[in-house]
């Protein structure tokens, strides 16, 4: 299945900016770039870190941005007062799934537990035919190079099939990885083709 047109982006990314300034450019480009395609920004609806970043930026270059945010981390968070759309929810169970919705494809920028928890759960539905939509990593200063060889290892060891972690998209480069959406082949899943698994 070929995306012929990709119209939102959903972000992952760090609530804190990180100890290198690398970061936050790359947060801003990031931002910028998805608004100057004319596509719509998804995110986890917070102000804070990578998050507000990213979307600041978008905004700024007159993007469309649309956050997701839970009751619970609405005030923890703060919730970025100036989004083109907030979606509150009852739980980080329904933000991941309406994020999920609202999207076309999937980037985690640098971030902690909470970013690799949402990439990967995004990368393990497409492995399973819930979606086919892709998956990528904005490998700023070669923040996900452990994380990629991990996964390769899980190749080697007959974990993962090598399809799958062939089309996991990483760069360094924001233009690159949008580029390489809007080309995007998805593969056979897991089960056979479009399994019909629900989340």
């Amino acid at each position: 299945m070929v995306k012929k047109f990709m119209n939102s982006v959903c972000i992952f990314c760090g609530s804190a900016v990180g100890t290198d300034p690398v970061f936050i450019q790359a947060a801003q480009s990031t931002g910028k770039r998805i608004a100057e395609q004319g596509k719509t920004l998804v995110y986890g609806g917070g102000r804070s870190g990578l998050m507000g970043v990213v979307a600041d930026s978008a905004l700024q270059a007159g993007g469309h941005v649309i956050g997701v945010i839970p009751t619970a981390l609405v005030d923890r968070e703060l919730a970025h007062p100036h989004l083109t759309e907030l979606h509150v929810v009852k739980n980080m169970h329904e933000r991941k799934t309406k994020m999920a919705e609202l999207s076309d494809g999937f980037i985690a920028l640098p971030g902690g537990a909470g970013t690799l928890e949402e990439i990967f759960e995004q990368w393990t539905w497409a492995q399973l035919g819930i979606h086919q939509k892709p998956c990528g990593f904005l490998n700023i200063k070669g923040f996900y190079d452990d994380l990629l060889k991990m996964i390769q290892g899980t190749v080697d060891y007959g974990f993962t099939q090598s399809r799958f972690a062939e089309k996991l998209i990483a760069s360094d480069d924001i233009e690159i990885i949008l580029n390489q959406f809007e080309h995007y082949l998805a593969p056979t899943p897991k089960w056979g083709d479009h399994a019909k698994v629900h989340p």
